[in-house]
């Protein structure tokens, strides 16, 4: 299916179903796909993201994945307050993506246009470049020293994993690119590989604990996770923000997406979804799963978190401290990927 085909099946569904909602207040595109050309194939590991704008201060749980006409969709919602200044979203790494470009489905009271006019003509700017970038090194520092040793395992581990993680979207920020979720070491070492900092590329995968993983070894892990997930899908009730990345829908991102990567020579960066979606497994076992289950499958996350070097809260703290140790000299990285972009300017350039 071409990109503009599962693009017009997206909106479609948020004009049927959302789109009357008292609450509604426009709609957009977001994710990896916002800089596809409408005429290049959608990939089978990728969703069409869909931000939902509602006019409420706490918007529910995100609607998640699901499929429509052929296409799997994310539905994620948005407090309308999120997005009340062109400013607010220019220095926030994740929105300013989306209105880089005209994304906008539906926007019944102007907003949305004026704020993706003013992003859009400010998003090279080198101010909010640096800012953005600033943005994603808070979440880090504030991400790495929220971990918690009486959490359960899982938590602890995805605690640190996911700031850790975006080192990555530093750089992707610096570089003007889509802090891609599930590709972001992919993306990374490209930019760096384009840089001349392939020795930083080989910072990150050691941060993350990978570096002498094989291929074997991470198909061995992929394997294990499958059947977690499997197990997982099968006793989810209880919703949590990433219900719909746990479910027989998701199953072609979350389980055929990690073995692409591997299959194609990157399985080093496929580990950190690998990851994130078997301690998300484990959250689903400790609330809706028996006794039986989480000592089923227990091993195998273990065993996947052993390959990183991780066995303790102590190993996870350490781990913390080295990543922010790094962080000084991923920001002069960043710094010097910014100069050297003819895209990024100074202001009245």
């Amino acid at each position: 299916m071409k990109v503009g085909t599962a693009r017009a099946i997206a909106a479609e569904w948020v004009m049927l179903h959302l789109s009357e909602e008292p609450w509604f207040r426009g709609a957009y595109f977001s994710g990896s796909t916002i800089l596809l050309n409408e005429n290049e194939d959608m990939s089978a590991s990728s969703d069409m993201d869909v931000v939902v704008v509602m006019a409420l201060d706490e918007t529910p749980l995100k609607l998640g994945k699901f499929r429509y006409e052929g296409v799997l969709i994310e539905i994620t919602y948005l407090p309308w307050n999120k997005l009340q200044s062109g400013e607010d979203v220019l220095t926030d790494y994740h929105l300013a993506g989306s209105f880089r470009v005209n994304t906008i489905i539906s926007d019944p009271t102007g907003h949305l246009e004026e704020l993706q006019q003013y992003v859009s003509a400010h998003f090279a700017e080198k101010k909010w470049v640096l800012r953005r970038c600033e943005n994603a090194r808070l979440r880090i520092e504030h991400g790495l020293k929220s971990i918690n040793p009486r959490d359960p395992w899982h938590d602890q581990v995805t605690s640190w994993l996911f700031p850790t993680g975006v080192t990555t979207h530093i750089i992707l920020v610096a570089a003007l690119q889509n802090p891609t979720v599930r590709l972001r070491y992919l993306k990374a070492r490209d930019v760096l590989r384009e840089h001349g900092y392939e020795d930083v590329y080989a910072e990150l995968l050691r941060l993350l604990g990978v570096c002498d993983l094989t291929k074997e070894r991470a198909e061995h892990h992929l394997h294990a996770l499958e059947q977690t997930f499997d197990a997982a899908v099968s006793v989810a009730k209880t919703p949590f923000f990433f219900s719909s990345d746990i479910t027989a829908e998701a199953r072609s991102i979350a389980i055929d997406g990690s073995r692409e990567l591997l299959r194609s020579g990157f399985h080093l960066g496929a580990v950190f979804w690998m990851v994130a979606t078997f301690a998300r497994c484990h959250k689903i076992f400790e609330v809706d799963g028996s006794a039986e289950i989480q000592l089923k499958h227990r091993p195998a996350f273990d065993a996947m978190v052993a390959d990183l070097g991780i066995y303790s809260t102590d190993d996870l703290t350490q781990r913390a401290e080295d990543v922010l140790d790094f962080l000084p000299k991923l920001w002069e990285i960043a710094e010097s990927i910014i100069s050297a972009n003819q895209h990024i300017y100074n202001k009245g350039h």
